[in-house]
């Protein structure tokens, strides 16, 4: 599948394709990475199969991982937003096997933010019933590992961020809610883009360069429009490439009219 442009605009760029073979974005020219995979727990996405054996997600993460080594800078940074472990067709320990995997494309560790959704009341499953037979053991939260190319410190750069958010994110417990379907076009695993915006802030300069490869509802581009960061996302599916599409526009139009109201 070729990967080409869709949307651009105000230094966002959409590119509807498969990421793995998308060859749109130099290498070495990525500061920032800030993206949520598909989970691989049968949610029905348009155009990827969220459903692989599980060892063939672990080879598709590796492939993805090792694409975005590359189009990283020296100074790069990654984000990811996965599960911490997940028991659908079977317990699996998410994060541990991802985080693993991406160290062995070359990514370094830097820490783990735990994202408190506050999801709590959509739990159905609790195995062995009031008996220690074989209970479920399920924690509320997603994570968001935080990783980097080769060095973790940046040059001089210009700053968005305040104090009290400083403060506040730099305490590894983020709690805030996540993303209807209904506000994110009707894509079926968005992210807020409250998440986006705090690895942005936190983690990058104004006008640096941020990629999402898996754009889904296009969370990061909007959050990329409000903070003066350089976007480019790509999704392997039309209709979702639409809804970003959609959504910056309309973001873009709002932008324009507050500026004018100045």
């Amino acid at each position: 599948m070729t990967c080409e442009q869709y949307f651009a605009a105000d230094s966002q760029v959409i590119f509807h394709g498969d990421f793995l073979t998308c060859d749109q974005i130099q290498e070495d020219s990525v500061d920032l990475i800030i993206t949520s995979p598909p989970y691989n727990v049968d949610i029905h996405y348009n155009s990827n199969d969220d459903a692989l054996l599980y060892d063939e997600y672990l080879e598709f993460t590796k492939a993805w991982l090792r694409k975005c080594f590359e189009l990283a800078k020296l100074t790069g940074r990654l984000c990811m937003n996965i599960p911490l472990d997940k028991n659908k067709g079977g317990q699996q320990s998410v994060c541990a096997d991802i985080t693993s995997i991406a160290k062995e494309q070359g990514w370094r560790y830097h820490s783990t933010i735990v994202w408190n959704e506050g999801n709590i009341s959509r739990r159905t499953a609790w195995g062995s019933w009031l008996s220690a037979s074989a209970p479920y053991v399920i924690a509320p939260v997603e994570v968001i590992v935080v990783m980097f190319k080769e060095q973790w410190k940046k040059g001089k750069g210009k700053n968005n961020i305040t104090r009290d958010e400083f403060i506040s994110w730099t305490n590894g417990l983020w709690t805030f809610n996540g993303q209807s379907k209904k506000g994110a076009g009707g894509h079926p695993a968005a992210f807020p883009i409250e998440l986006p915006t705090r690895c942005m802030k936190l983690f990058s300069h104004v006008d640096d360069v941020v990629l999402d490869p898996f754009l889904g509802s296009g969370s990061t581009l909007l959050s990329c429009l409000e903070n003066n960061r350089c976007g480019i996302g790509v999704d392997i599916d039309s209709d979702y490439c639409s809804i970003a599409k959609n959504r910056l526009q309309i973001a873009r139009s709002c932008l324009k009219l507050e500026y004018e109201d100045e």
